[in-house]
């Protein structure tokens, strides 16, 4: 043990009197004069070490000089502290340092590495490497860590196995954009990085491997937000001869698992939501039923009676915010500026304050009776002391704007509790969603999704109204996962991507390897990818799944800390034949 006898994490009471030999980084020192003592750190914990001018004036003066995060060694023997402290697990100990050497020396750090610290997150990120010092991150890595090894455990025990597919694949129509790669053996073609095993997965059930899962990077070149990033990671599983009950009995125990070990919780039934449900009462297909405030339609109440921004609309739909009468005229202008921002995009707000002493207080007074009002209480259930918002337009963008309004006010009322887990499953999702600027239709998850067994006959004429044996697993408003029963017939195959507009030639040239194999015995089969840095980021209580990736890019996507993406030498372009392409920089200098 050149470096350690024990880590910095590992010294007790028990220990006092040992002769230890530790490692680690100097979190901080405090020179008390005759006295200094010294924080060692390593990811185990933390250790104080003493050096006493006293009793060696060299190795004390040696010790006043180290500055943070250098790195040393230290020998010596563990001693009672005499002042303790109960908030390190190492606090009743300390080394007596008899022998110290210096490893390695520090700049000083561009920010503050402790839990609370002063550096920004664009800084943090540029020296990610020193942001994983700090306890914080440490923490979400491990419990990283430990995710993914609960779900090998648990997998690997039911007959799963952990299954490699291709990294560069080829690249298709279908979905988000693809991250292409150029080849130089095949100069004009490209590689695709995948966006998942989708297809793979499907020809290891044709194969026969009846359960298949990995934990695998996938890839998609989309618009960046907190919950998503160029390379992510999924928990992918397929199952042969399943159906779909299968696949939640499988799902839910694997998730059942997971946070009995993350978190040491026990999740509570998982419910079952229609599509049709879920976005007439929540305005979304994740909703958050970790609170109630459902949408209330009151088209019969509020139309004809003269406000013509009710009577011009599809919808007028609104919520019961409990409590919610006592908001101010400054809060209920607020609430109206939010509903108003450009990326929700409502015109306006309506609200109604039902009074304690009975009466009412609305934005439209001019417009509605108290007996109109009285009569929208009663439909909204509300209570003296409630507050009620009502949007009005068209039917599926007012409720998307009032769905943000509604997660809006759980935030402001409190009933988000991140340490409450709601989880549900919706179903029967719309097989197909019309794209407005092409015109086409698109698969709403992917085109290998069966439809329903009661709907497959509308997959001929009418395919626009078949639903799909497709589902989401949502917790918290998170949709940690989705999945379906695929098709496993080349037929339906074909009617999939006929309603999707791809020619059969089409259709032969991106697809011909998963329809050729579809004619060796294809069983059916289905499955589910969930979310493993969603998973993550939701057991660890965050909103970001950056804060449980170790190396992640920024919200442009770039990787500031070594500059990704780059440009690549002449050479390079030579070699692949993308000579005549010019860089951001060569096109400036054109301009």
């Amino acid at each position: 043990m050149t470096y350690r006898t024990h880590r910095c994490g590992d010294l007790r009471l028990e220990d006092k009197g040992k002769k230890v030999v530790l490692s680690g980084w100097v979190k901080r020192s405090r020179d008390l004069g005759g006295m200094t003592f010294v924080d060692l750190r390593d990811r185990y914990g933390v250790t104080q070490l003493v050096f006493d001018m006293e009793r060696d004036p060299a190795l004390s003066t040696v010790a006043r000089g180290l500055g943070r995060e250098y790195v040393i060694r230290v020998e010596g023997q563990v001693a009672e502290r005499s002042s303790k402290n109960p908030q390190m697990l190492t606090g009743d100990v300390e080394i007596l340092v008899q022998k110290l050497e210096v490893l390695s020396v520090s700049k000083v750090p561009p920010f503050t590495i402790e839990d609370e610290t002063d550096g920004g997150e664009e800084l943090r990120m540029r020296y990610r490497y020193l942001d994983l010092r700090r306890n914080i991150n440490q923490r979400n890595l491990i419990l990283r860590h430990n995710l993914a090894l609960a779900i090998r455990n648990h997998l690997s025990s039911n007959d799963f196995l952990e299954i490699e597919t291709p990294y560069l694949i080829k690249s298709t129509p279908e979905g988000a954009r693809d991250f292409v790669v150029p080849s130089r053996m095949h100069p004009g073609r490209f590689y695709a990085l995948p966006q998942s095993p989708q297809t793979f997965k499907q020809l290891l059930m044709v194969s026969g491997y009846d359960r298949y899962f990995q934990i695998v990077r996938c890839f998609r070149d989309e618009d960046f937000r907190a919950d998503r990033q160029p390379e992510f990671t999924q928990v992918d599983c397929e199952m042969a001869f399943a159906d779909r009950e299968e696949v939640f009995k499988v799902c839910e125990a694997l998730v059942r698992h997971v946070f009995h070990e993350v978190r040491n919780m026990d999740l509570p039934q998982i419910p079952r939501m229609s599509w049709d449900e879920a976005m007439k009462k929540y305005g979304s297909d994740k909703p958050d039923i970790r609170f109630h405030m459902t949408f209330v339609e009151i088209n019969e109440l509020a139309q004809n009676k003269g406000f013509k921004v009710f009577d011009a609309v599809d919808l007028v739909v609104g919520i019961n915010a409990p409590g919610g009468a006592s908001y101010s005229r400054k809060e209920l202008d607020q609430l109206t500026a939010f509903v108003q921002r450009p990326q929700i995009g409502a015109k306006g707000l309506v609200y109604v304050k039902c009074n304690e002493d009975g009466t009412f207080k609305s934005s439209v007074d001019k417009f509605f009776s108290q007996e109109d009002l009285a009569a929208w209480a009663k439909k909204f259930n509300a209570a003296p002391g409630d507050l009620l918002l009502v949007l009005a337009g068209e039917t599926m963008k007012v409720r998307k704007q009032l769905s943000e309004l509604r997660l809006e006010m759980g935030k402001r009322m409190n009933l988000k509790d991140k340490n409450t887990f709601a989880p549900l499953w919706v179903v029967d999702f719309p097989l197909l969603e019309m794209d407005e600027e092409t015109g086409r239709y698109h698969a709403m998850h992917h085109p290998f999704t069966a439809p329903v067994k009661e709907d497959a006959h509308r997959m001929e004429k009418e395919p626009q109204n078949a639903r799909a044996n497709a589902y989401d697993l949502v917790i918290n408003g998170v949709e940690v996962g989705g999945g379906s029963i695929r098709i496993h017939e080349r037929e339906m195959q074909r009617k999939m991507f006929q309603a999707l507009g791809f020619t059969e030639e089409e259709a032969e040239k991106q697809f011909g390897f998963l329809l050729g194999a579809f004619e060796y015995g294809a069983p059916p089969h289905g499955g589910i990818a969930l979310g493993f840095d969603r998973l993550a980021a939701l057991l660890g209580g965050s909103d970001s799944i950056r804060d449980y990736i170790a190396f992640p890019k920024n919200n442009a996507g770039k990787d500031i800390m070594i500059d990704a993406p780059a440009a690549i030498s002449k050479e390079q372009m030579e070699e692949l034949e993308l000579k005549n392409l010019k860089t951001p920089e060569e096109k400036e200098k054109q301009q």
